[in-house]
């Protein structure tokens, strides 16, 4: 594979980049380290820090107070960090994550594993206890005497860059370093350690400035010359995944021009309208059977993959999804083509994706193009009326939300893990980009309950989170929203249990589980922290609910007491957790 590096300045490289200063001569002016890791922050474009402040951590915490960055004091550290990656995706803007020593960072840790699996660009600042008093026991002693420091202190699988500052000598570099970071395509999850002694010295140089020009992978005129030819050897399909969320027109377009099929991933949904002609369904997780239709009816010789993983979630790896000559895999990470199929015919490409669109395009003209001659499978609506009786079913519930938020709103909408993506996943159908978050890699319970606060704030919009009773139980961050004033709605799945898990055990052939939860009244905890809420009893209370919740000024709950008997749409899940068990590798 040919690859050639192209220099753009985008915008976002603009914030991020500083005029250079090579003086190291002392400042007119005293500053603390803390004062100026906070203004290198804030020269890369840094707006908000979410965390959970501690004596440690103590002189930062002051720093960002004083500065430009808005700040939010967090119920918990994992809601914070859960919060900034989607805040993250609502501005596009780096956030910071901060944390006392200690317990501080190991609660913020899932999180940042979330981010680093979203892509997100994340940096945690966080104390460490200082050289004098390492090995001493000292309180919430963070240091290699008790801390994994193999795991968190170093660049890793946590994190893309992590340092221990011990000297304000270090700073260029390190500034450096995290510039690189938040300039380059994709996510970048940093992490700063910073002893406590060190926050409050001086600083001994200048304030650390760097310029970099930000450099974009794209195929060769050759590599793009393959491609054409190969797709146009006769009917392919497109494999959407969010990676390619930056460009959906020119997707849109090249499927208009080339006839071709279109699926998305679960995170990908909206980047390829839901409602065109084109499109196929949603693949793997809580997908449709209508993706499966199409390839197994009309054999597409290959598969464009854009900006997607295609891992368990995404295609539980099923060999119906492979095409009859092999995969045209895009993406960013040169690792990412060829890892979930490898023993496919994978035609492997390290782009940017939009670029490589760009690219694409300029070979398959409007006056060229060849509109879809056959009527492509596609996915089932299957609509059910309301009752007035009896407890609320999610599908009913699901097709609310699409009328009256999906479509008569421009708010983001987010779906927790458990029953509530996949109910989301399969019914709700978005045409725009940018409109629907799920979390199908990490997966991890608590991202959206507390990620929807990132995501009101940043947006300063309405930002709707689909949750279970299990995740708002867990963790959420209601009280933050009351604090800021921040229009978050959550819409919570009351069923008294953790229904994914019961639904599940008894799908996989296991009997007596119990999985229940006390009935919890979530409407009386959101007023008890201030915020607003409706219960819903009946469907026929939803509509009403809805429109209440997105009227409102203030943060709102929607408690709706769903009937537990409705199996989500989590069969090929269970079909795939099967085979795993049953095959001999």
């Amino acid at each position: 594979m040919n690859v050639k590096f192209q220099d753009t300045q985008a915008n976002t490289t603009k914030q991020l980049n500083s005029s250079k200063q090579s003086s190291h001569s002392k400042p007119s002016k005293t500053f603390s380290v803390a004062e100026a890791v906070v203004k290198i922050l804030e020269d890369m474009g840094v707006q908000y820090a979410f965390g959970v402040s501690g004596g440690a951590i103590a002189p930062v915490w002051a720093a960002l107070h004083q500065s430009s960055i808005q700040v939010l004091h967090f119920r918990h550290e994992a809601g914070a960090a859960f919060a900034a990656i989607e805040a993250y995706f609502a501005s596009d803007r780096p956030v910071v994550v901060f944390t006392t020593s200690g317990s501080g960072i190991t609660n913020a840790l899932t999180g940042l594993l979330a981010a680093r699996w979203e892509g997100a660009k994340v940096i945690l600042v966080a104390a460490s206890t200082s050289a004098p008093q390492r090995g001493r026991w000292a309180f919430q002693e963070t240091s290699a005497y008790t801390m994994p420091s193999i795991n968190i202190f170093n660049s890793g699988q946590i994190f893309d860059y992590a340092t221990n500052l011990e000297s304000s000598d270090e700073l260029t570099e390190i500034s450096r370093r995290l510039a690189l970071g938040l300039a380059q395509p994709g996510g970048f999850v940093a992490y700063l350690s910073i002893p406590t002694n060190i926050q409050i010295s001086s600083l001994t140089t200048s304030f650390p400035r760097v310029t970099l020009s930000h450099t974009v992978a794209t195929a060769s005129e050759e590599t793009i010359a393959e491609c054409v030819r190969l797709l146009s050897e006769g009917p392919f399909a497109i494999w959407v995944g969010f990676g390619a969320r930056d460009a959906a027109e020119d997707i849109r377009q090249l499927a208009e021009r080339t006839g071709a099929a279109v699926m998305c991933s679960p995170r990908g949904k909206g980047i390829f309208p839901e409602d065109h002609p084109q499109f196929v369904g949603v693949t793997g997780f809580a997908g449709h059977k209508s993706v499966l239709t199409y390839m197994q009816k009309y054999y597409p010789l290959h598969t464009l993959v854009l900006g997607t993983r295609l891992g368990e979630f995404t295609s539980f790896w099923n060999p119906t999804m492979i095409p009859q000559r092999g995969f045209l895999h895009i993406d960013i990470d040169p690792n990412v083509p060829g890892a979930a199929y490898p023993d496919a015919k994978t035609f492997a490409i390290q782009s940017d994706i939009k670029v490589f669109m760009k690219e694409l395009l300029k070979h398959f003209s409007v006056s060229n193009s060849r509109p879809t001659a056959v009527r492509l499978p596609r996915p089932e609506l299957d609509l059910i009326k309301p009752c007035t009786s009896g407890l609320v079913r999610p599908k009913v519930l699901m097709d609310l939300i699409q009328d009256v938020i999906v479509e008569g709103s421009d708010a983001v909408v987010m779906a927790e893990s458990g029953n509530s993506f996949a109910w989301g996943i399969h019914h709700l159908r978005f045409t725009k980009p940018g409109r629907f978050r799920v979390s199908t890699g990490f997966g991890s319970m608590g991202h959206f309950v507390t990620g929807v606060v990132g995501a009101a704030l940043t947006k300063n919009s309405k930002a709707i989170a689909i949750v279970g009773d299990g995740a708002m139980l867990m963790n959420n961050e209601i009280s933050t929203a009351v604090q800021h004033q921040i229009p978050a709605v959550w819409i919570v799945l009351n069923d008294s249990r953790y229904n994914m898990c019961e639904q599940g055990m008894v799908l996989l052939g296991f009997k007596g589980i119990h999985t229940q939860i006390p009935q919890t009244d979530f409407v009386k905890i959101a007023q008890s922290m201030g915020a607003d809420g409706i219960r819903v009893e009946s469907e026929s209370d939803i509509q009403t609910a809805l429109e209440k919740a997105l009227s409102s000024n203030d943060p709102f709950v929607v408690d709706v007491i769903i009937d537990s008997t409705q199996t989500a749409p989590i069969g090929n899940r269970i079909h795939n957790l099967i085979s795993q068990v049953t095959t001999n590798y």
